[in-house]
């Protein structure tokens, strides 16, 4: 049997819905680390399946390095406004500016890029797990790095 406090501490360490986490423990058999993959593996079929959908609104984050001489803004899309305006979209924003401006990629290499925070997880995995917390289709649309 799951416990309550089981579901609450998945939720809070991932931020997926309480249903979700329910369903990804009685699935691992309460096994935390193993409910934490099974979510992971949701969320990239999510994240797929939104894909198809057009990811019309947004916002633009800029980073500016304490130096004042390194510097990215990035167009991160979503689909409604209530996301944009969400602090896990902002954040995840936020995120991908630190990104850039500390790695300097190219292109759609940002994406493969593994995230520097954790390098466990990549840029791709990073969003991946943004859509399957909120739900809706998110896109780099453009970014640009600023050096002097």
């Amino acid at each position: 049997m799951i416990s309550i406090e089981q579901v609450k501490n998945l939720r809070q360490e991932t931020g997926v819905s309480v249903s979700e986490c329910k369903k990804a423990l009685e699935r691992a058999k309460g096994d935390n680390k193993e409910a934490k993959e099974i979510l992971r593996k949701w969320g990239k079929e999510l994240a797929g399946k939104k894909s198809e959908r057009e990811a019309g609104i947004g916002i633009i984050e800029a980073y500016v390095h304490p130096n004042k001489r390194i510097g990215a803004m990035v167009e991160l899309r979503c689909e409604t406004d209530f996301v944009a305006k969400s602090k896990d979209f902002n954040n995840l924003a936020h995120e991908i500016c630190l990104q850039i401006t500390a790695m300097n990629p190219e292109g759609d290499i940002l994406l493969s890029q593994p995230w520097i925070k954790d390098d466990s997880k990549t840029i791709k995995n990073l969003i991946e797990e943004c859509i399957a917390k909120i739900g809706e289709n998110i896109i780099i649309k453009r970014f640009e790095r600023y050096e002097i």
